[in-house]
């Protein structure tokens, strides 16, 4: 990777529906050359996916959770991220094991969410964490 596809990559990230037409007058290159870079950064997998961004209005959330030691935390992170709120769910360092960003409806899904959470078995601790502002890197 090189540093024209980061721009893309950084333009991409700020707005994945912009026409390749504006992304390479914004990076100073061709519609073709953008094109070709994003198809290939597909197929390598450098970009997994397209989404999409909400300002819901709803509560969002960090809930960082803990488990136990000799479990899979691959295997829970994947169902976790079947729950509806759950937008995001990071397996990180430190002293949580997993992360979920949630968007939830009010205060109370919040809560039931964290309830569900503590209900797994193999969860240890949650501590959560109200997202009070984003912005866009």
């Amino acid at each position: 990777m090189d540093e024209l596809d980061r721009r893309i990559l950084h333009s991409l990230r700020r707005d994945a529906r912009k026409p390749y037409t504006e992304i390479a007058e914004e990076v100073g290159t061709s519609e073709g050359t953008v094109r070709n870079r994003v198809e290939r950064m597909v197929e390598e997998g450098t970009i997994e996916r397209f989404t999409v961004t909400t300002r819901t209005g709803n509560v969002k959330a960090m809930l960082e959770i803990g488990v136990a030691v000799d479990v899979d935390t691959a295997r829970v992170s994947e169902r976790m991220a079947e729950w509806a709120e759950v937008d995001f769910v990071w397996m990180v360092s430190g002293e949580e094991d997993i992360v979920l960003v949630v968007d939830a409806a009010d205060t109370k899904s919040v809560n039931d969410l964290i309830s569900q959470a503590r209900e797994q078995e193999e969860v240890v601790s949650t501590k959560t964490r109200l997202i009070l502002d984003e912005q866009l890197g």
